[in-house]
């Protein structure tokens, strides 16, 4: 297919775009030079970017063990042009100033969550997270192939999932048996599943057990009650949000793409609503079977190189499918989503 052209109004509001992106970046860069040679900053030191506006970031510093210090306040600081883009959850090399801080260097990630932005282009939304939490519940009625499309992104950015199924106060003889096959049928495939209800507390403690070790994000439909959760884990998080807004009020940009919030015993939470929708963007049909760990002993052995894993001879996904190593529900869910992903 050719490549639409592009008028002169489209191809002027590109240049406008760029240039302007070009402007907030020599801006930025000026301001970080200004903070550095003003001499009045303080050593480098380890820092967590907890939230990011604009051309700024918020800064906690962090003790020779990566862990934050205690009550210690947050900085706002200018990003220096050459480090790329930060986002929240980086681990930076800073120095503090009266004002402003400035960051100096950035450490590498050991995870990154991405997502469209309005122009289609991928960006980066949060880094550094351990644990990626699906939260179904048993209204609304929980389907696999939604499922399945979290945990195949989470297996594509190498992030390991757990599923939690919250409002266990609402199971009744209705949909009982159908979320114990759930659960019976993703434990049998190696992933890790807990049992949560805000109401009775069932569960509870061995959730903040588990998230107390780990960066973790929530992942799920609206109406599953990912924000109650949260407010039950993280019962301070209003000081923080008041703390950030504060900083928020000290300058024009007003936007933060997340927010890290640290859990009371120990790990942290990095939340947006654009984090807890996210799904699968800009993935091929090799990196979506990939992302089935039950078809993954089983790719590459077809009969022939381009099998579409339909109805060829000698296909050995089909062949699993038959011999019941790969279920029913999870065959129907990869090509469910992989329509889905095919789809202009």
């Amino acid at each position: 297919m050719s490549k639409r052209k592009l008028n002169r109004r489209q191809s002027w509001r590109i240049k406008k775009i760029q240039e302007e992106r070009a402007e907030r970046a020599a801006q930025k860069e000026a301001k970080a030079q200004q903070e550095l040679a003003s001499g009045d900053l303080g050593p480098e030191q380890l820092g967590l970017v907890i939230a990011h506006y604009g051309t700024q970031v918020a800064v906690e510093a962090l003790d020779q063990d990566g862990q934050p210090f205690p009550d210690h306040p947050v900085s706002r600081c200018h990003m220096r042009a050459n480090l790329g883009s930060l986002v929240t959850g980086d681990k930076v090399v800073w120095r503090e100033g009266e004002s402003h801080g400035v960051i100096v260097a950035v450490t590498d990630r050991s995870s990154e969550l991405s997502r469209p932005d309005p122009y289609g282009d991928m960006k980066i939304v949060a880094a550094n997270i351990d644990r990626i939490v699906i939260v179904i519940a048993p209204y609304p009625e929980p389907h696999e192939n939604l499922v399945d499309r979290y945990l195949v992104a989470a297996e594509t950015l190498d992030i390991k999932p757990i599923i939690l199924l919250n409002k266990t106060d609402r199971i009744d003889n209705s949909n009982r048996d159908r979320l114990a096959q759930m659960e019976t049928q993703y434990t049998e495939l190696g992933y890790e599943w807990l049992n949560v209800s805000t109401i009775s507390h069932q569960g509870c403690d061995d959730l903040i057990d588990y998230l107390s070790h780990y960066t973790s994000v929530f992942v799920g439909q609206s109406g599953v009650g990912k924000s109650s959760l949260i407010n039950m884990l993280l019962p301070e998080a209003n000081l923080k949000v008041g703390e950030l807004s504060e900083l928020r009020q000290k300058g024009t940009h007003t936007t933060t793409t997340a927010q890290l919030f640290h859990f009371p015993h120990g790990g942290h939470l990095i939340d947006s609503p654009g984090i807890r929708e996210f799904g699968l963007w800009h993935m091929d049909k090799q990196a979506l079977l990939e992302g089935f760990v039950e078809f993954r002993p089983f790719l590459g052995h077809c009969k022939f190189r381009d099998c579409a894993h339909e109805k060829e001879p000698g296909c050995a996904i089909l062949a699993a499918l038959e011999r019941g190593d790969i279920s029913e529900s999870r065959m129907g869910s990869f090509q469910y989503i992989l329509n889905t992903l095919e789809q202009p």
